[in-house]
């Protein structure tokens, strides 16, 4: 970003309450503990998720490779210490410094070649290795981003598998165009079930709706099946069979017995 769309990024109320919406998401997945704790940004742009941070108790570092975006965040006055910084060269910070690690719309830049040595994959593998060395064990680190398709989603939970983490994605609102948010969410030494993506009212509805549909296929399938062995659907049939003009036998108490099996 350069200063006239770092301060555009900023002053957009829109752009504000989602980035907002989305921090506290993370925040939630990242399961802190009540007590204050030191939470890593990375990719604090302007400051918008340090504020949440803020807002919850926390005290937080940020990273960020624009420093346009920084001196928004500094005019802000922004709780938090601000440093520039390249995350796909890694970062020195001291091993076991940090209780979480939030990032926010950031680490799907990654994924761009933007200089001719960059290695995308290269480069989140360090990323990744100096996230993990710097993190708690036991703690964790959501990650929301952008992928631009399901291979740059793959590339980066590989990377960040084989730097030592667990855990997967968490997906918002999957079936939603718009609405749909995606969260790495990563454990430092530690394995946990990864928590549901949230859906809103309509995609239950159709959750429900679908499964009912499903029910109902069954039980007419179920109901058909029965029929083809009652009495009065094989007098049907050779009804419609007669109105055809084809030979059919007449009708008798025999009709639609139970025959034993033959051996």
């Amino acid at each position: 970003y350069n200063q006239d769309e770092a301060e555009k990024y900023a002053g957009n109320s829109r752009m504000i309450e989602i980035q907002s919406a989305m921090s506290e998401r993370a925040i939630e997945l990242m399961c802190l503990p009540e007590t204050p704790c030191l939470v890593l940004d990375v990719g604090c742009g302007s400051g918008i998720s340090g504020g949440v941070l803020s807002e919850f108790g926390h005290t937080w570092i940020g990273l960020d490779i624009s420093p346009f975006m920084l001196q928004v965040a500094k005019s802000r006055e922004a709780e938090g210490d601000i440093m520039l910084s390249d995350i796909g060269q890694g970062f020195g910070f001291r091993a076991g410094t940090f209780d979480g690690v939030i990032s926010i719309s950031a680490i799907q830049w990654l994924c761009n070649q933007d200089k001719k040595v960059h290695i995308p994959f290269k480069r989140m593998c360090v990323f990744f290795v100096s996230l993990y060395n710097c993190m708690k064990k036991g703690t964790r680190a959501v990650l929301q981003f952008y992928p631009e398709t399901a291979e740059q989603a793959e590339m980066i939970t590989a990377a960040a598998l084989k730097a030592g983490f667990t855990g997967g994605m968490v997906v918002d609102y999957p079936h939603s165009t718009r609405a749909r948010k995606h969260f790495l969410v990563l454990m430092c030494g530690t394995t946990v079930h990864l928590p549901p993506g949230l859906m809103d009212s309509t995609e239950e509805d159709q959750r429900i709706g679908i499964r009912n549909q499903e029910r109902l296929r069954e039980k007419r399938r179920k109901g058909k099946q029965r029929a083809v062995k009652g009495k009065q659907w094989v007098i049907d049939k050779k009804e419609f069979m007669r109105k055809q003009g084809k030979d059919v036998a007449g009708d008798s108490k025999y009709t639609a017995r139970k025959r034993k099996t033959q051996w």
